[in-house]
């Protein structure tokens, strides 16, 4: 008899993964509005939170996304419906503020190795787009390479190249044409059995496209850019991960045509500004008036570009907004919840008495 046992270190499970007792290991490979499509060592499962999860989960980090590994208990019948008892610590997480006015963050994935930061080189092509995505790439915790899509629709390679090199950092920039075979072969080469690899960027960029030439088939349905501004229309509107016939996982995701801030790393994207910051004159300098400033004096020798310096400030102030924002709208909902500040502290002293 075949066994159809499926093994999940191929998925990216370690060797030593807890696994409680009385459950089963499984990782999410599909979300939508609460509902999840689960693989186990028993197969493919659809599943939903148990009613405990549930009560305790209020904020969007409180439940799974793709990519998430969790403790499941499974039905008998493979048509019915597991249940998720736990969800595990992440050792990695891509997360966006939420689209709009809102500043609730919005989980991309987890557990992710390595981001790919998808930009076209067609007229999509944007290097202050790509410093946004480079920042939240590098709070995830997941390493970050850069993948040039539609090659083939440049004629400005080097020029582009040369603009991605200034603001990649340490980061690998790898080029792809997926109308030629052998224009995937650096992709293909790149990426690793049993690693998980997220593809990340904005609407039109080419990544359904190239998970499909990856996979050897069209499994994925794409469609064609505008051809007035080269945007694209949202093809992919579920996250989802996908093993390769390599070995590799990957996770196809929406486009996003707004990236928000919520936990970038600026600093760290921007490493050359805050090396220069090193020599301003006054500690807190905001590098824009005031004497002194090491960080204006480089613009000024054409050392750093005025475009670069504006793109750090406008992540800075837009982060550090949206931060504020947030804030505020958890200390309204604690007023809501508990009237004031004395009640809020009365409420938790019971609560401390009654876990005693």
């Amino acid at each position: 008899m075949e066994d159809k046992t499926i093994k999940l270190t191929e998925y990216g499970a370690s060797e030593a993964q807890e696994i409680v007792t009385g459950l089963n290991l499984a990782r999410t490979i599909a979300t939508s509005h609460q509902q999840y499509t689960i693989v186990s060592e028993r197969g493919q499962f659809r599943a939903q939170l148990a009613g405990r999860l549930l009560n305790l989960a209020t904020e969007p980090e409180d439940y799974p996304t793709v990519g998430d590994w969790v403790q499941v208990r499974l039905p008998d019948n493979q048509a019915d419906t597991a249940t998720i008892e736990r969800l595990d610590e992440r050792t990695t997480v891509f997360l966006r503020k939420a689209a709009g006015r809102r500043s609730d963050a919005q989980l991309v994935a987890a557990n992710i190795d390595w981001l790919f930061l998808c930009m076209a080189l067609d007229a999509n092509f944007n290097v202050r787009r790509l410093e946004r995505y480079l920042a939240v790439a590098a709070a995830s915790g997941a390493q970050s390479a850069v993948v040039l899509t539609k090659a083939d629709k440049t004629t400005e390679l080097a020029e582009q190249l040369a603009a991605v090199a200034e603001v990649s950092g340490d980061a690998d920039v790898i080029v792809c044409d997926a109308t030629r075979d052998e224009g995937m072969n650096e992709l293909m080469a790149f990426m690793q059995p049993r690693l998980t690899y997220a593809f990340l960027g904005s609407s039109g960029v080419g990544k359904t496209t190239l998970i499909n030439h990856l996979l050897g088939t069209s499994a994925l349905a794409t469609n064609e850019v505008r051809e007035n501004d080269a945007h694209g229309r949202h093809t992919t509107t579920a996250r989802q991960l996908i093993k390769l016939p390599n070995g590799s996982l990957v996770i196809d995701t929406p486009g996003m045509r707004e990236l928000g801030l919520l936990d970038a790393n600026i600093d760290t994207t921007f490493e050359d500004i805050t090396e220069l910051a090193k020599g301003c004159r006054f500690s807190d300098c905001t590098h824009q008036h005031e004497p002194g400033c090491a960080v204006r004096q480089a613009v000024a020798c054409g050392e750093l570009s005025e475009d670069r310096l504006a793109s750090y400030l406008q992540l800075q102030a837009e982060q550090s907004n949206n931060l504020l924002r947030g804030k505020a709208r958890e200390n309204a909902k604690i007023n809501r919840m508990f009237g004031s500040k004395k009640q809020m502290k009365s409420f938790m002293k019971e609560v401390r008495q009654k876990r005693r």
